[in-house]
């Protein structure tokens, strides 16, 4: 049995400049657990796998393509692969959100 906290784990490193950590790194997935501040996003960006976003803490503003809606804590939201998605924190608290790339990525993610 493996376990593991974000708190004990390295900052990962990702083009976004949040806090984020890198908590399953196996052939079937990647999971993240992303902590945004207050005022923090990520970048708008499209990935080739399909992605859900789980929100463990606070109300982020998520967009899916064109739709773009503010989510609660329990809520998940699914990304299609090859689409546009983006988390931002338009909040004054922080945001914490589990992201799961299904598989995981073979090929690099598209900034846009």
């Amino acid at each position: 049995m493996e376990i593991r906290n974000y708190k004990d784990l390295e900052v990962a490193e990702t083009p976004h400049g949040i806090n984020a950590y890198k908590l399953y790194d196996k052939d079937p997935a990647l999971i993240m657990h992303l902590h945004l501040k207050a005022g923090e996003s990520l970048k708008a960006h499209i990935t080739p796998v399909d992605v859900a976003f789980y929100i463990l803490e606070g109300t982020p503003t998520i967009m899916v393509g064109e739709e773009k809606i503010v989510v609660k804590k329990d809520d998940i939201v699914e990304s299609p692969k090859d689409i546009v998605h983006c988390i931002y924190n338009e909040t004054e608290k922080d945001v914490r959100v589990l992201v799961m790339k299904l598989p995981k990525p073979t090929s690099k993610t598209i900034m846009v």
